[in-house]
């Protein structure tokens, strides 16, 4: 079985949970940046977790099914539509060869994911289909996905057409979030006000916004005086290059903080004020251009607790769809 893409939307490519193991060579993991979505269109298709999915940007594609089938859709709120006729997000649908599945404008959040009985079959690059663009790995000849590309479609599992994820398990998309954050492992190089205004400020995200990171508008930070080390540039908030942790988020010259995301490159010679928490990385994924963020410190022991909590909503998604 394969799906056409007559249309290729703004930006969509195939994404599953991610390749691990690289990143200390400088491979970062990809996949998808709202994995909780990820997980609940493989789960309404009977997929495995980590199947690859289309992951849609802003606007959504238009596909072409040459067999029968059943898909889900789920994240942003773009709604789908199947021979021009609506359909449900969170629940999974039956379409037939030659079904057309488009959809209408986004209205919240920023990535829609599109689930399929099988996965996306493409080949895998280093232990995933996940597409690295910068690279060129992974997906389809590692790039976003074009008008007349044609996806092959793994081996049909049974299915059933009206599996549905709960009200209570569908994330709600906001224009004001708060994310949460791990302080370090730079922040002494602000001062007291300079970490004060980091956590106080109300920031905005700019349309400089993709899968490598997030950039906020809103404030300058104030840095302590220093020299920086010897080699690092000039820069006040240059430091010896180090690694970046999926999420850090660094403030070159104390403006415009930078929040690093699953394509993100994986060392550099900023400081780095902050991580946000893993599980909030899949909120992060679905903010668009404007969205205000404060950023809440949390301790190491309050992330594990939220991670614990995302882990049994996970489970409670899998019962659900079962």
């Amino acid at each position: 079985m394969t799906v056409e893409l007559r249309t290729a939307g703004l930006s969509t490519t195939i994404q599953d949970s991610g390749r691990s193991g690289y990143y200390n060579v400088g491979i970062p993991p990809s996949g998808a940046l709202d994995q909780y979505s990820l997980t609940a269109a493989n789960y309404l298709v009977g997929n495995p977790a980590d199947a690859a999915v289309l992951e849609c940007a802003y606007m959504g594609p238009e596909l072409h099914f040459t067999e029968s089938t059943v898909v889900a859709v789920t994240g942003a709120d773009m709604p789908p539509r199947l021979n021009g006729e609506p359909r449900p997000q969170w629940e999974s649908f039956p379409v037939s060869s030659g079904d057309v599945l488009d959809f209408g404008f986004i209205t919240a959040g920023a990535r829609a994911y599109v689930g399929v009985v099988g996965g996306i079959d493409v080949p895998e690059a280093l232990g995933s289909r996940s597409t690295y663009a910068t690279a060129g790995l992974g997906g389809l000849d590692g790039r976003p996905l074009a008008a007349g590309d044609v996806l092959p479609i793994g081996q049909s599992r049974s299915a059933i057409a009206g599996r549905t994820v709960p009200e209570d398990l569908r994330p709600k998309f906001s224009k004001d979030l708060e994310v949460r954050v791990v302080m370090g492992l730079y922040d002494h190089v602000l001062t007291p006000d300079g970490r004060k205004t980091f956590l106080d400020t109300i920031w905005t995200l700019t349309p400089v916004a993709d899968r490598t990171g997030f950039r906020y508008t809103g404030g300058k930070l104030e840095l302590i005086e220093r020299t920086p080390p010897f080699g690092a540039g000039q820069d006040p908030s240059n430091i010896v290059d180090a690694p970046y942790p999926i999420g850090s988020i660094q403030v070159p010259g104390g403006v415009e903080p930078i929040l690093l995301h699953r394509d993100a490159v994986s060392g550099g010679g900023y400081m780095m004020v902050g991580t946000v928490i893993s599980v909030d990385l899949d909120v992060v994924g679905q903010s668009a251009p404007n969205t205000r963020t404060q950023f809440v410190e949390v301790s190491l022991d309050e992330a594990l607790d939220a991670r614990r909590a995302y882990r049994k909503r996970i489970q409670r998604l899998a019962e659900s769809c079962s």
